[in-house]
Formats: C-alpha cells, structure tokens, sequence
C-alpha cells in the first residue's frame, strides 16, 4: 500500500507584534484546510506567531512551550487529527535566553517536537541563540525534519536530518523578496540530493525595512514539483504525495549507500 500524505503549506502575513491576531488566524487556517480535505500536515512560517523585525519586542513576544500559543493550537491539531508546524520565538527557564523556533503540534494534541534555528544570520544573532541539534519528528504515517529559514542554504541541515531517517523535511521561512532564485534552488537542491520531499512554506508581506517572497512550494525526490504559490499572497497550497517514492528513487540512484564519508571530514572543520 502507498504510504499517500496531504500536506498543506501556508502562505501568511504576519501582523507584527500582534500575536493573538496571528494565532486566531493560524487557527482559521488549519480549519480550512481540514474542512476541504483530511490533511496530515500543515507548514506555517518562521515566526508566524510574532512577525519577524521584533528587536527588544522578542524579549515580551517570548513563551514557553507548553504555553499559551500551542496550547491553542494543539487543540486545532487534536480537532482535526493533523500535524501543525509553525514558528515563535522561544524562551526557556532563563529570561533572556531566547530562540527562533518551530514547534510541531501533533494529531492527539501533543508537543511532538520543538527545533530551535541552528544557522543564525545578520542581526538574528543579536537577539537569538543558535540551536545545536536537528529534530526529526515520527508521526504514523513516517519520519519527517524541520528546518528553518536559512538552514536551508546548508546541505549539511539537510543531510544530517536524512541521515537520521527523515523522508520529507518542513521549511518555515522568511525569505526575502529578490532572493526567489536561490530560494528555488536551494529547495530543489535538497531535495534531490536526498531524495526527500521538501515542503517549505515562505511568508508574504513587508515589514520596517524588509519585504518577503512567498514562493512556498512541496518539492519532490526527483526535483518535480507538486504544488507552488507563485504569488506573493497570502493563501495555502495543499498536495497530495507518496512516501514510497523515497525509498523507490534511493534505491534506484543510490545516493545514500554509496557515500563516501572517510572522505568528507573536512565538512566538520570549523573553518
């Protein structure tokens, strides 16, 4: 039997700094696209909870997990027996340590996984610290990663959730406007590297000084693609996909048995 999946990647417009509007919204959406059709996973973007240019406003926007905003959420989740990625900024026991993350919402309403950002770049790292560890989630129907924005540009992000069993990885982002090209490439590059489905949602709208892509689209193995919301509107592109197919083009182009990891180790130098 083909393991077939739907997911479903939301293009959003965060209100920046207006958490319970973006939430009632992220609720309303996860609604819709349950209502239409049964969906088993549903991508938000990076901070989709807060907007992105907070500055000091992340140290007040932060919360726990559990906590108020998956709690919410969860509850949509369990309603409706899907999985929710979606991204916020994270606090933990100290105060000021904050961290750009996504949490994943399982279908009985459970934290199933929180993965902190691990490549920080620009002035992200004046606010956040960075995650050391990848997060790889197992829902029934097969394993799956997340990553965040500019782990993208990173094969070894990819790679190293591949390596530990992921068939499809998720990728909230912000991807700015002008940058559509890499964006595009760097998904159907990790993909067909690893032959995962890519499922990346990228966020629309404008902030202080920046102004975001969309262009939120689910790559297959092979590089074909499924589903894209080419315009830079808010809205959700859903597609239906077989996990199978991983384990079909592994076999058939031998990417990961014949790996030669002897000969990467200058991969681990910090340079």
């Amino acid at each position: 039997m083909p393991r077939e999946i739907t997911v479903a990647l939301v293009q959003m417009e965060p209100a920046l700094g207006r958490p319970e509007d973006n939430l009632r919204k992220m609720g309303d959406f996860v609604e819709r696209i349950c209502t239409e059709q049964p969906t088993e996973l549903i991508v938000f973007p990076e901070l989709s909870y807060t907007g992105t240019e907070l500055g000091l406003q992340a140290t007040d926007l932060a919360e726990r997990v559990p906590g108020h905003a998956t709690n919410y959420l969860a509850k949509r989740a369990a309603d409706f027996g899907t999985h929710v990625v979606f991204g916020m900024v994270l606090k933990e026991k100290v105060e000021s340590i904050l961290y750009n993350a996504v949490v994943c919402l399982g279908p009985d309403g459970d934290v199933a996984a929180v993965y902190r950002k691990v490549h920080l770049l620009g002035e992200e790292r004046q606010i956040y610290r960075g995650g050391f560890r990848f997060m790889a989630v197992d829902a029934e129907w097969g394993r799956f990663g997340m990553l965040v924005g500019h782990d993208l540009i990173f094969p070894e992000a990819a790679r190293s959730l591949t390596l530990d069993g992921a068939e499809l990885l998720t990728v909230s982002a912000n991807w700015e406007m002008g940058r559509q090209d890499q964006w595009r490439a760097h998904l159907v590059s990790r993909a067909v590297e690893n032959a995962v489905f890519m499922a990346a949602a990228n966020r629309v709208g404008q902030e202080a000084t920046l102004e975001f892509a969309g262009d939120s689209m689910l790559v297959g193995p092979l590089g074909e693609l499924y589903t894209a919301l080419e315009e830079p509107v808010e809205g959700y592109a859903v597609a239906t996909i077989d996990l199978d197919r991983v384990r079909q083009v592994r076999e058939e182009r031998q990417l990961i048995q014949f790996r030669e990891p002897m000969a990467y180790r200058a991969i681990v130098k910090k340079y």
